[in-house]
């Protein structure tokens, strides 16, 4: 055989293989696109409000459980045609992961599996024509309505938070943060004289597992990334604070995770603070109570969470505080169609005593979008054994850059580089996408030899 025909074959291999990949990566619909029936023409409809993790985990278990049958429509509405992989956000901060990346389409996604998907915000609901209004008056109609509209910032009534603060809330968030990281060093570097402390000082409120991260990421940011190309800024000047109202950080992991997770942001020189509470915040320093202040121009929220605020108009009975209210099957009570799961349900967590709520976690959201899809169905099929929702907190993994995390698994805990690599691993897997799993699976490995190209992208640089 001649070299000519020997790379025809192999061309012709190349061409199958990668034909094959795109196969797998890019799995086929339920429903080709002229095929798919209207979701208003469905028998039963089932309408999820929210494409977070509660949201999506509930509507694809649905189209999983009805794709034997033709009676059954599922239709997701959502402020974002984008679903966060919330883990992931704050390496968008370091640029460790790209930001396209951790925005998942939420309309493929769901289109794929059988359901019908509609970019709009919830603004009433008409229960008695069994129709939800969303902006621009447009209306959705529903026979079992499932709500997971997440949460909101709490900024606890301290002045200034608002005004004055970043957030940390999604890929748009982490992006502003690594922008405005660059902005004070691009200012600085224009500075002849004395650069102001605040410039370069960046205080993280909130000692929970998002600020902890997003301190860490600050630091890689300033040290791997931006330190050899501003050689005229010591990346020693720069000060990273982070803020814990509560006596320890990460509160809720084992004592001995939560000192190793304090002793690695120690050594990268972050100073982190307990019983430190946040008095006011303005546009050039942190008061603390006790008389304490820390001159900075950079402040990163991370500190409270409540339920979306579109509850209050819903009509539903709900604490503005903890959420909808919500029987042990995760019914809206006082609703025999209606369901609310996620950050914005009061959800009663058996494993407490005195009532309390289930934490607004993404692993809780997972855990209730499985069993209200089918609570759901088997509400349509007049089924009345209910499955109770009991949640089962499989522990949690934070990551303190890319080679150290501290993780409880099944009550197993584990630190360092190997734990990094099991983090990794373990939201590799989770990824919804395909695609997101092989882009972001690029990116590390290339991180790993490579520095990232971090450079301001002006369109999201303003608060």
């Amino acid at each position: 055989m001649n070299g000519l025909a020997k790379g025809g074959l192999a061309l012709g291999g190349l061409v199958l293989g990668l034909g094959a990949l795109k196969r797998a990566l890019n799995p086929t619909p339920r429903y080709a696109a002229w095929e798919k029936p209207p979701y208003g023409d469905f028998e039963n409809k089932v309408l999820v409000v929210g494409g977070g993790f509660g949201g999506y985990t509930a509507a694809q278990d649905l189209c999983k459980l009805v794709e034997d049958r033709d009676d059954v429509g599922v239709l997701v509405i959502a402020r974002d045609n984008f679903f966060t992989f919330w883990p992931m956000v704050p390496g968008i901060v370091s640029s460790d992961i790209d930001a396209r990346n951790v925005a998942q389409p939420l309309r493929r996604a769901l289109i794929t599996s059988g359901a019908s998907f509609r970019r709009a915000e919830l603004r009433t609901v008409d229960y008695e024509r069994k129709m939800i209004v969303a902006d621009g008056g447009l209306e959705f109609p529903f026979d079992q309505l499932v709500i997971s509209l997440g949460g909101q910032p709490n900024f606890f009534g301290i002045p200034g938070v608002e005004e004055h603060s970043l957030l940390m809330r999604g890929v748009e968030d982490a992006e502003r943060i690594r922008n405005r990281v660059i902005e004070r060093f691009e200012e600085v570097s224009l500075i002849r004289g004395e650069v102001p402390e605040s410039k370069l000082t960046f205080v993280v409120i909130g000692g929970g597992a998002t600020g902890v991260e997003t301190a860490s990421e600050i630091h890689s940011l300033v040290h791997e990334s931006l330190a050899p190309d501003y050689p005229n800024i010591d990346p020693y000047r720069v000060r990273i604070f982070l803020l814990e109202g509560l006596p320890n950080i990460l509160q809720e992991l084992d004592p001995a995770l939560r000192k190793a997770a304090r002793t690695r942001l120690v050594n990268e020189r972050i100073d982190v603070r307990t019983n430190a509470m946040a008095e006011e915040i303005t546009e050039n320093c942190v008061r603390l109570k006790g008389g304490e202040t820390i001159s900075s121009e950079n402040v990163i929220w991370t500190a409270g969470n409540r339920p979306n605020q579109t509850i209050t108009d819903l009509g539903l009975p709900h604490d503005e505080r903890t959420g909808i209210k919500v029987d042990g099957h995760l019914r809206v009570e006082g609703h025999e169609n209606v369901w609310a799961i996620g950050d914005c349900a009061a959800v009663v967590d058996k494993r407490q005593e005195n009532g309390k709520i289930v934490p607004p976690t993404a692993q809780a959201a997972i855990q209730q979008g499985h069993v209200v899809a089918r609570n759901v169905l088997k509400t349509m099929d007049g089924d009345p054994n209910l499955e109770e929702f009991e949640y089962k907190p499989l522990g949690q993994l934070v990551e303190l850059g890319s080679d150290f995390a501290v993780n409880e698994v099944m009550g197993v805990r584990f630190t360092g580089l190997i734990a990094a690599l099991f983090w990794r691993m373990a939201y590799l897997v989770r990824l919804n996408s395909p695609q997101s799993k092989a882009r972001i699976a690029a990116d590390w490995v290339l991180g790993a030899v490579l520095r990232p190209a971090v450079t301001q992208t002006r369109g999201t640089s303003k608060e």
